[in-house]
C-alpha cells in the first residue's frame, strides 16, 4: 500500500498553533510593568439608593447595542483548536450580546481552506463581530481587496487593523517595513463600507498616534496597553536562535501602561469611540477603564483560558465579569455605565 501523502502545514498556521500553546502554557505575562489600573480606587457609597437588580450594563458601540461593555478581544484562528475556541466564544457573545474580534485572518488569506477556522456567524448572527488583519501587511502585497475578503468571509461588522512593530521586530523573519502605513490606513478607511478600528497588541497607543489615526479617519481605537500578555515574550519562547530569544527577553516589559493610554487618548480625542484592553483581568478592571474614559473594555487571556476548556466556562466567565461590573456600579451609587465617569468617583492613589 502506498504511503499516504503528507499534509502540508503552512508556516503561518504553525505560528498560530505556537502562539496558542505558548499563551496558554508559557511565562509570557508582564511581570514588572503593570496596567496602571491598580493605582485607582473608586469612592465607595454606603447608601447607594439603588436596587442591584435594576442596574443596566447595556451600551451602544459603533451602532451596535451591547448587553455589557465587553469585547472578547482578537485572539486566534488558523487551526482546528482555534476554530473550537472561536465558536465557543461566539456562542457566548451571542448569548450575552457581547462584541467579539477574531485573530489575524492573514492565515486564511494565504490559505483559503483555513478561513473557515474563523467562521462563527452561524453561532453569533447579530453580534458586533470584527475581522482582523495586520496593518503592516499593506507593505507586503495586501490592500483593500484583502480587507474586503476577510470582512466578507467572516460576515464582519467592522475591521480591526492591528499594529505590532515590537512583535515583528522580535519575531524570526518578521515583517518590519512600517513605512507609509498611515496613508494606506487612511485609504482603507475611506474605501471600506464598515468601520475600521486600529489597535496595538499589548504595547499601547500614545496620544500623538491617536491624533494621527483620528485624522486618518479610523472609526475607533483600541489602546491595547502594556501590563498583560507580552508578545515579545511570546516570540522569545518560539525563537529560532539565541539572538531572537534575547531580543524578546530584553523587550518583554516594553510599552505604555493601559491606564495611561486611556487617559491620554480620551484627552486628545474626546468623542472617539475608545476600547481599553491590555492586561484587564476582571470586572473591576473593566469598570476602572470605563471610568477613565473608555467606552468598551477588551479581554483576551481570561476568555482564551476559559474557551480552551468549554463553552460553559466561557459563559461562567462572562457572567462573573458582568456581576463584577454591576457590583462596582451598585457600590458607587450608579445605575448606568456613564455614571462611572463622574468627576471624583475614581481617584488616583500614589504610594
Amino acid at each position: 500500500m502506498p504511503a499516504a501523502p503528507e499534509t502540508q502545514v503552512h508556516p503561518t498556521q504553525t505560528r498560530k498553533a505556537d502562539h496558542l500553546r505558548i499563551c496558554l502554557e508559557g511565562p509570557v505575562q508582564c511581570a514588572q510593568i503593570t496596567t496602571g489600573l491598580e493605582r485607582y480606587r473608586f469612592t465607595h457609597c454606603g447608601l447607594p439608593e439603588l436596587d442591584l437588580q435594576d442596574i443596566d450594563l447595556s451600551t451602544t458601540f459603533l451602532g451596535h447595542r451591547l448587553g455589557a461593555p465587553l469585547l472578547i478581544s482578537s485572539m486566534t484562528g488558523g487551526t482546528d483548536a482555534a476554530h473550537r475556541i472561536n465558536r465557543r466564544l461566539a456562542a457566548v457573545a451571542q448569548r450575552y450580546r457581547l462584541a467579539m474580534g477574531v485573530g489575524s485572518q492573514r492565515v486564511g488569506v494565504e490559505n483559503p481552506e483555513l478561513m473557515n477556522t474563523f467562521a462563527v456567524r452561524d453561532q453569533a448572527p447579530d453580534i458586533l463581530l470584527l475581522a482582523n488583519l495586520g496593518a503592516v501587511q499593506f507593505n507586503y502585497g495586501y490592500g483593500v481587496d484583502q480587507c474586503r475578503r476577510v470582512i466578507d468571509k467572516l460576515g464582519a461588522s467592522g475591521l480591526i487593523l492591528h499594529l505590532n512593530p515590537l512583535q515583528e521586530a522580535v519575531q524570526n523573519g518578521g515583517d518590519t517595513n512600517f513605512k507609509g502605513l498611515l496613508h494606506k490606513i487612511e485609504q482603507v478607511c475611506a474605501t471600506l463600507p464598515v468601520p475600521v478600528i486600529v489597535k496595538e497588541v499589548g504595547n499601547g497607543i500614545s496620544a500623538p498616534l491617536v491624533q494621527r489615526l483620528v485624522a486618518a479617519g479610523v472609526a475607533a481605537v483600541d489602546v491595547a496597553g502594556a501590563g498583560g500578555t507580552s508578545w515579545a515574550k511570546v516570540e522569545s519562547e518560539r525563537a529560532a536562535d539565541a539572538h531572537q530569544r534575547r531580543l524578546g527577553q530584553t523587550f518583554g516589559e516594553w510599552g505604555l501602561p493601559t491606564a495611561d493610554c486611556i487617559v491620554q487618548a480620551r484627552a486628545v480625542a474626546p468623542d472617539l469611540p475608545l476600547i481599553a484592553s491590555g492586561g484587564l483581568r476582571h470586572g473591576l478592571d473593566v469598570a476602572k477603564a470605563i471610568a477613565l474614559g473608555a467606552d468598551v473594555a477588551g479581554l483576551a487571556m481570561p476568555f482564551l483560558r476559559a474557551a480552551s476548556e468549554s463553552e460553559a466556562d466561557v459563559a461562567a466567565l462572562a457572567e462573573v465579569l458582568m456581576a463584577e461590573i454591576k457590583t462596582v456600579l451598585f457600590c458607587t451609587g450608579q445605575s448606568r455605565l456613564p455614571g462611572l465617569q463622574q468627576p471624583g468617583l475614581l481617584q488616583e492613589t500614589r504610594g
